[in-house]
């Protein structure tokens, strides 16, 4: 059923980190509307779609003011009209004010939140959950994701408190939503008990709310979430295991050098250090082991034993997706609707990896907004996994809410429950 674009607009709006971002609505029919803010990440990829800011005094340079004044007029020329019900088609129609790659003329953020709102117009249009329509637009089956739950964080995310970005738990053991939210809470409690007891501050807490000190290593931080494990009752690797965002971005030098906790690796020693973490903790997944354009051809005994996850490695791109798939060196990928700058990018992307059988894990940013619809988008996906953040911080807990209230009131299946 068609959904024609009747109004667009945008305007400046403020994410979890109090900065600038892009908020957009989209009214379709004259009568329903969607609105959607663009989220942005601290440790965004060189291959992601421009984030476009001023540089003006407004926000220190942060504003979007200016961004929002030259792109929704040519915005608004491209989409009035459309369908908001063919997603492909409003892609296709803001390419044709901006055909650059990275959204470079419009930016990002704004076709983020327009393509975005534009989906949640037609949920509203139709008085449906934005899951089902998007369930009906790819054909999938929807399901309840794994969460993936930010307990100590580090790099980007907490001005490098320690080098590897985050550690995080996957309650593995549990049957419902509301099982492994709780078991998540509990580690990150327990965790934060074993970390007094050590000695560190914890009432400070990292952009995505997982806790935050001055681990002496990257090892230590991992060993505190393993002993956060036992303290909260559970058996580290069967109760709740662990997730590494290694971000290696962060610390990459040059080629294969990186500056790793003082010292200077190349990319198969940083890949053997994480193998030997790999063995000697419950860690079952690690994300951006290597930075973005280095060489992944060293972590093939660590994809024998471990999920390799892309993120800045495949920054939600089809043809980086598509030669990673190629090649073999990785088999799970992030998913993030702005890095590729448009919901159907996002579409495709995961589509992509579900036909190779790679896991897919739809992810928030760091610096993100109260809105739920990234959970309705996983479901709706039937992705099977997401991750958005620790289990605090309002942007944060309103996408745990939205996924209690959707295992309360709707018959989904929980993905843990399930084949990959």
């Amino acid at each position: 059923m068609a959904h024609v674009i009747t109004a667009v607009n945008a305007w400046e709006a403020l994410d979890s980190r109090g900065n600038p971002t892009v908020a957009a609505s989209i009214e379709v029919d004259s009568r329903s509307r969607g609105l959607a803010l663009a989220p942005a990440g601290a440790s965004a990829g060189g291959h992601e779609a421009a984030f476009l800011r001023d540089g003006s005094a407004h926000y220190g340079g942060l504003s979007v003011r200016e961004v929002i004044a030259t792109s929704l007029p040519l915005a608004r020329q491209a989409l009035l009209g459309c369908d908001a019900d063919d997603p492909s088609g409003v892609d296709k129609a803001l390419r044709t004010v901006d055909p650059t790659h990275t959204w470079s003329l419009l930016g990002g953020n704004v076709t983020t939140a327009l393509t975005v709102a534009a989906w949640l117009a037609v949920a509203e249009a139709q008085t449906r959950a934005p899951w089902r329509v998007m369930a009906d637009w790819t054909g999938s089956t929807p399901v309840l994701p794994i969460p993936m739950v930010n307990i100590v964080s580090g790099g980007a995310h907490a001005a490098q408190a320690v080098d590897i970005q985050d550690v995080l738990v996957i309650p593995t053991s549990s049957h419902t939503v509301e099982e492994a939210i709780e078991t998540a809470w509990r580690v990150r409690w327990g965790t934060q008990k074993v970390m007094t007891d050590l000695g560190y501050a914890t009432a400070l807490i990292a952009d995505e709310g997982g806790l935050a000190a001055g681990f002496p290593s990257s090892e230590e931080a991992i060993h505190a979430v393993v002993e956060g494990i036992r303290h909260a009752g559970f058996v580290p690797g069967e109760g709740a295991s662990l997730a590494l965002d290694v971000a290696a971005n962060e610390f990459h030098v040059s080629g294969p050098d990186y500056l790793f906790e003082g010292a200077s690796v190349n990319n198969r020693e940083l890949a053997k250090i994480i193998e030997g973490w790999t063995r000697k903790w419950p860690i079952s997944s690690v994300e951006d082991p290597l930075a973005e354009d280095d060489d992944w051809s060293c972590l093939s005994s660590l994809l024998n034993t471990t999920h390799i996850v892309g993120d800045d490695r495949y920054a939600t791109s089809l043809t980086r997706l598509a030669g990673g798939i190629d090649a073999h060196e990785a088999d799970s990928v992030l998913i993030k609707p702005n890095q590729t700058g448009s919901l159907w990018g996002a579409m495709e992307a995961i589509r992509i990896a579900q036909a190779a059988n790679w896991g897919t894990i739809v992810s928030a940013r760091s610096g993100d907004t109260e809105e739920q619809w990234l959970v309705d988008l996983a479901v709706g996906l039937g992705a099977g996994q997401i991750k958005v953040g620790s289990t605090m911080r309002s942007e944060r807990t309103a996408k745990w809410n939205r996924m209690l209230e959707l295992s309360a009131t709707e018959n989904l299946r929980y993905a843990a429950n399930t084949e990959r």
